[in-house]
């Protein structure tokens, strides 16, 4: 598969289980057909370790600044306020910050905090109207109110990516009625009890999936279990070429035009 080019729309390379090897892992990306590597953010802290990697992988990785679900806490105004006096220098500087992420809602430990990820979230989502910028959205266990927020904005949402999507047709036929989404597929795809492979072609056009890793987690099989890296995204393209009955060659080209449309500001 070294001839296949392929991008890795979401992985935490910033993060700490990369720190003693993260140059030979971008090597292997690089190897394995991933042309480019996007890194969400997860609150104020980790936005400088993304934008730090993304300098020093110049035109290859790729930042997205945003307050993850699950780092709401009591101090998530304090948060955002620091996050977003990051976009204006990040988009007006290189690398140039490719989305508002990873943000949404999480309530599959608790709702603890579930008012205060309903403002953070929606906050977000003004932010990407604003500036006119995709989301990178992470949802658990809130489809309906993450919808229900979405909706009153869809028409001047610029798009996004519904990361890492493992629900079932009915689900997937929600998000793909906004405009400019798609749906981020990983390594759950190639996991046994995965309904994946009969759910999206059922009722999800290739044109709308990209590709990603959620690199350090949910490595794909044969690796699952492992620490997941971009180079691993080559058995999600075999699975997904199976599912929709065409050649690996067509799976990379069609998710690398969607991210192409998706993200017109920047030339992979």
């Amino acid at each position: 598969m070294s001839n296949l080019n392929y991008i890795d729309t979401h992985c935490h390379l910033d993060g700490e289980e990369f720190a003693q090897d993260r140059d030979e892992v971008v090597q292997r990306a690089r190897e394995a057909g991933c042309t480019s590597i996007f890194l969400p953010a997860i609150d104020a802290a980790s936005c400088q370790t993304v934008l730090d990697t993304c300098q020093h992988y110049p035109n290859y990785c790729y930042p997205m600044l945003g307050l993850h679900p699950e780092e709401v806490r009591d101090d998530w105004r304090e948060q955002l306020t620091i996050i977003k006096a990051l976009l204006p220098s990040a988009v007006s500087h290189q690398p140039s910050i490719l989305a508002i992420g990873e943000v949404g809602l999480d309530y599959y430990w608790s709702r603890d905090y579930e008012e205060q990820q309903l403002q953070a979230f929606e906050e977000q989502v003004h932010w990407s109207v604003e500036m006119q910028l995709p989301l990178m959205i992470h949802c658990r266990k809130a489809q309906n109110e993450m919808v229900g927020i979405l909706k009153k904005y869809r028409n001047d949402l610029p798009g996004g990516v519904f990361h890492c999507f493992t629900g079932n047709e009915q689900e997937a036929r929600q998000l793909l009625e906004f405009d400019n989404f798609v749906l981020g597929i990983g390594g759950v795809l190639t996991f046994k009890k995965s309904h994946l492979p009969e759910v999206l072609p059922a009722c999800v056009p290739l044109e709308r999936i990209v590709l990603e890793t959620d690199a350090p987690y949910m490595a794909p099989v044969p690796q699952r279990g492992q620490r997941n890296e971009p180079a691993y995204i080559r058995h999600v393209i075999t699975r997904m070429a199976e599912a929709y009955g065409v050649s690996e060659e067509k799976v990379c080209q069609q998710t690398t035009a969607n991210v192409a449309c998706l993200f017109p500001s920047i030339t992979f």
